[in-house]
């Protein structure tokens, strides 16, 4: 029986002082005997001297450089032997008893293997949060969208997403795992460097018959943008780049059409760009598309080594379904 004292919170830092100031004592308040770590990447700040005389009791991992998002937390969780896993954004604020229903998901169904948890904005408590509100799904063409988010629509929380559920994939910002499970997929593709990386590990989790779940009675609040915001034409590279690298490792058939007719969409969303006076944004696309001609041999080689199953992503366009038939909740 699994209890919170197997769990391992890890934070990855990056010249985030003022983040880990803020948001370490909710964390060290409300996570019982869960073994708390702040994985640094690399800072050039002195979060890490800060972190030593103020919060002795959290265990420090140092990497050795600034890998991203995916690197960064593959080479931190190497050091780490708890059975669970949470990786959770520095600009986290956590609830009471915010891991009790996660520990009780995954003792009571053994084929639970990924969780996220309700998120909600920080900067306004009653609304879900971008990046994975309540729980993550994707279209065929590998456009992620959430309970709670469609898109730029973001739901007012009613309490209409409390529940238990299956999702396809759980936000990065806060997310749950089985350390087995994490080993035995590889880890994140460190080629991501940051954003997408968790929907491809959920991806990859599907294929290989793992489950990940939304469990709505565990809340936290995130911050959002910490890192990179959306107004950085770098976010919206990694973002359009990184959907490619997944549509082509994992969808399970018609690869070909479904890569030609996103790039086909990624184009109209470059004229939109153009259009709104955001040419760093078109070429940020352009960057987007040359990267991922550039990688596809290596692409290809990995969907190869990797299983693909028939997956239950929405068999209608998301963009389709939101920006033409006007639908703005899930």
């Amino acid at each position: 029986m699994l209890q919170t004292k197997d769990l391992a919170i890890v934070i990855l830092n990056w010249n985030g002082k003022a983040l880990l100031k803020q948001f370490l004592p909710s964390i060290i308040n409300y996570s019982d005997d869960a073994v708390i770590y702040v994985a640094d990447n690399a800072s050039t700040d002195d979060s890490v001297a800060f972190l030593t005389e103020h919060f002795p009791t959290v265990k420090r991992i140092q990497n050795t450089e600034n890998g991203g998002y995916a690197k960064g937390y593959n080479d931190a969780l190497k050091h780490i032997e708890e059975p669970l896993l949470c990786l959770l954004n520095s600009d986290i604020e956590v609830t009471e008893n915010w891991l009790q229903p996660i520990i009780y998901e995954f003792n009571s169904n053994a084929t639970t293997a990924i969780i996220q948890p309700k998120i909600l904005d920080y900067k306004n408590k009653s609304l879900f949060e971008y990046a994975g509100a309540a729980g993550g799904f994707i279209d065929k063409y590998a456009y992620p969208y959430c309970r709670g988010r469609i898109f730029d629509t973001i739901e007012e929380d009613k309490g209409q997403y409390n529940d238990t559920k299956t999702i396809f994939w759980a936000s990065g910002a806060c997310f749950f795992t089985r350390n087995e499970v994490f080993q035995n997929l590889k880890g994140f593709d460190e080629s991501y460097f940051a954003h997408m990386e968790e929907i491809d590990l959920c991806w990859r989790a599907f294929n290989s018959n793992y489950v990940t779940k939304y469990v709505g009675a565990s809340t936290v609040y995130h911050v959002g943008g910490a890192t990179l915001t959306n107004t950085n034409p770098k976010k919206t590279y990694l973002n359009f780049r990184n959907s490619l690298f997944t549509l082509v490792k994992n969808t399970d058939s018609h690869v070909l059409f479904r890569v030609l007719f996103k790039m086909g969409l990624d184009g109209i969303a470059g004229v939109r760009f153009l259009f709104q006076l955001k040419p760093a944004f078109l070429l940020a696309i352009l960057k987007a598309h040359m990267s991922f001609y550039y990688n596809l041999p290596r692409l290809l080689k990995q969907r190869k080594q990797l299983s693909q199953r028939s997956s239950y992503y929405e068999t209608v366009s998301i963009v389709w379904s939101y920006f033409i038939k006007k639908r703005t909740q899930f």
